[in-house]
């Protein structure tokens, strides 16, 4: 019998990107079908601090095993900005054209515009914390296989969707923010 998992989320979208992703292996639900209609916390300092926070609220207050994400862009010649403040960058009331003219504003006089999306997933499964790191697809393979050779890893969930992108979840336990 499939376990169910519970993504911390209200995104149609994500819930049915990711059920496709594990069909087979779970039941992905919402946070619509826990009966969560409230705002999760995201205080902490790190998208992985926000990824775990979400988590555990609903593993606390529901009781259910689940997983939640947190994404931040990071941009080099900002020293890392916006990070873990990309969605409210431009202000608590912002939309997502406010923060790409601040974006765009504070990189207009910056010659480097590197910069790199990255994804934590927190996972709780009957009490146990997980996270993992969602990488770029050659990044991931690189890491996939180093993290194998070496026996770094709790486990590794490797899955792929064609329509958007490839990627390798590296699962480490139990280490609390």
């Amino acid at each position: 019998m499939k376990k169910n998992l519970i993504f911390a989320t209200n995104n149609r979208h994500k819930i049915e990107e990711v059920s496709a992703i594990l069909d087979g292996v779970c039941n992905i639900s919402g946070l619509k079908e826990i009966g969560c209609f409230e705002d999760i916390p995201e205080e902490m300092d790190t998208i992985r601090g926000n990824a775990m926070q979400k988590a555990r609220f609903i593993f606390e207050k529901y009781g259910f095993n689940c997983f939640a994400d947190d994404t931040g862009l990071f941009v080099d010649s900002l020293d890392g900005e916006p990070g873990v403040y990309s969605a409210r960058y431009a202000g608590e009331e912002c939309d997502s054209q406010k923060n790409i003219d601040k974006l765009l504003d504070k990189l207009k006089d910056k010659t480097g515009r590197k910069a790199l999306f990255k994804t934590v997933v927190a996972l709780i499964i009957d009490g146990n914390e997980y996270k993992a790191d969602i990488l770029k697809t050659a990044e991931a393979e690189q890491k996939f296989e180093e993290a194998t050779e070496s026996g770094r890893t709790a486990g590794i969930l490797e899955t792929r969707d064609s329509e958007l992108f490839s990627y390798s979840l590296n699962f480490k336990s139990n280490q609390r923010e």
